[in-house]
């Protein structure tokens, strides 16, 4: 199997890319036009968990004046072979400067390649791990 094969990868990446433009503008036909339509394909998100194709389009559907605005601080791509990818994205929202994440499984199907996971999260403050654990030792 080909890791970040070049060609593979500027695909997917130029998907990223476009997913965040409609993200921004709120472009829920292209946002849909994204994911898997699959009962099997599943969106967590901040407040909310979405289970199949057709509650994720409900979401949008229902979700006033879209996604907040961010900035992408950090975007990570990773191809394996020529029909499977991950995506990681790190953000920091516009308004809150609150830090988050994001995650996309990309599959190609037979309609191109589409999200079949997503999965975003804000950062909680103090929530570290490590230093949880580094005062418990104390």
């Amino acid at each position: 199997m080909i890791v970040n094969d070049p060609a593979v990868l500027a695909e997917v990446t130029a998907l990223v890319d476009a997913y965040e433009v409609a993200l921004m503008t709120n472009d829920v036909e292209a946002l849909d036009g994204a994911f898997w339509a699959s009962p099997h394909t599943v969106r967590l998100g901040v407040a909310e968990n979405l289970w199949g194709f057709a509650e994720i389009a409900a979401f949008r559907v229902g979700r006033a004046g879209g996604s907040p605005p961010r900035t992408r601080l950090r975007t990570e791509v990773t191809t394996f072979g020529a029909d499977f990818a991950v995506a990681n994205v790190l953000f920091r929202r516009d308004d809150t400067g609150k830090v988050g994440r994001q995650s996309q499984t990309w599959i190609r199907t037979a309609d191109g390649w589409k999200v079949a996971s997503a999965h975003v999260s804000l950062m909680q403050e103090s929530a570290d791990q490590r230093l949880a654990s580094s005062n418990e030792k104390r």
